[in-house]
């Protein structure tokens, strides 16, 4: 089992991860700072998730899950030191139990309504800031690192 379960997500400044479940996503600005942090590592994702992607991610594992796949099993699988949970918001609420950071970034949208960062009701998490990397400071967008307070 990984020592960190990174949630890693962009986000719009009110809480969607897309406007819908099959949205190719093209508007989040840090594509390069996400392959960058994920690139080594094992990636966990819903199939909605995995149908929107444009290509394989390459040097990664991708891991694949729906519904019926139980998280703890899954992470118990994985023999690395670090994994990302990528996606969806499904997925993001399954896998929270399990979570030791998120890295969020948010973007200058509001969607109003679509997929939000957690679909289903999640626990309560405390989170400690740890850091923030500028991913465009012409436009503001910054990913902001927590860890889950245990």
């Amino acid at each position: 089992m990984p020592k960190d379960v990174v949630l890693i997500a962009a986000v719009t400044v009110d809480g969607f991860i897309a406007r819908h479940s099959r949205e190719v996503i093209t508007w989040s600005k840090d594509l390069q700072l996400f392959k960058k942090q994920t690139t080594g590592f094992p990636v966990i994702m819903g199939s909605n998730t995995y149908d929107t992607l444009y290509d394989q991610l390459e040097n990664r594992e991708m891991i694949i899950v729906n519904r019926y796949k139980n998280p703890g099993s899954v992470l118990s699988k994985i023999d690395a030191e670090r994994c990302f949970i990528i996606g969806g918001g499904k997925t993001y609420s399954r896998f929270a139990p399990f979570l030791t950071h998120l890295y969020i970034t948010p973007h200058p949208y509001i969607f109003g309504v679509g997929v939000r960062l957690f679909s289903d009701p999640v626990s309560e998490l405390t989170l400690r800031f740890e850091n923030m990397i500028s991913v465009d400071e012409r436009i503001g967008i910054y990913q902001y690192q927590y860890k889950v307070q245990k």
